[in-house]
């Protein structure tokens, strides 16, 4: 639920707030409330503004959703395909990039600015189960590179979890995770 927040917002929303009803006590020559715009707003607004500089972005779905996706997630979707999900589609803060240090701990880029950009998820079945597709601008990263990891992807995002990688367009890869049924 926090997640979905705009966290900056509200903490700059709260500290102008704050400091207006300081700075109008200062002139009121309201002692407490002038003390508690400043000690508190000032703060509040700063920390806001930091948050701000900071933020990353949810990622948005690329597609609506079918309530017969939504009811096979329901049913078989793994505690990781979920982390993964709710993870990528709320503000995060002190982050680059969604799954940053995933990326990093397969192998999937050497530095910062090599990384595979996550710009779009989707929920769909795939014969039968449920898959997160996460899809990727990797323009640094070649689709041969991503197939050598496969192995590694399925054991991070295990147990009960196959991966499927396609490009579906140049500088483009999709990692679907998909629910395996046996493990279901």
């Amino acid at each position: 639920m926090l997640g979905k927040i705009h966290l900056s917002s509200l903490l700059i929303t709260l500290g102008a707030i704050l400091t207006l009803v300081g700075f109008v006590a200062y002139f009121q020559e309201s002692a407490t409330l002038n003390l508690v715009g400043f000690f508190y707003g000032i703060p509040g607004l700063l920390g806001g503004l930091a948050l701000r500089v900071s933020e990353l972005k949810p990622v948005p779905f690329s597609q609506d959703t079918s309530p017969e996706v939504l009811a096979l997630r329901e049913q078989q979707a793994t505690p990781t395909q979920n982390q993964v999900r709710q993870d990528v589609t709320r503000y995060r803060y002190g982050q680059d990039i969604h799954l940053d240090e995933t990326l990093k701990r397969l192998g999937l880029g050497r530095k910062d600015n090599e990384h595979p950009i996550l710009d779009g998820i989707r929920e769909a079945e795939m014969n039968g189960a449920y898959a997160l597709i996460l899809e990727f601008q990797s323009a640094s990263i070649p689709l041969e590179s991503w197939q050598e990891k496969r192995t590694k992807i399925e054991r991070f995002f295990g147990p009960g979890v196959l991966s499927e990688i396609t490009q579906p367009a140049d500088e483009r890869v999709e990692l679907a995770l998909i629910a395996s049924l046996d493990a279901t």
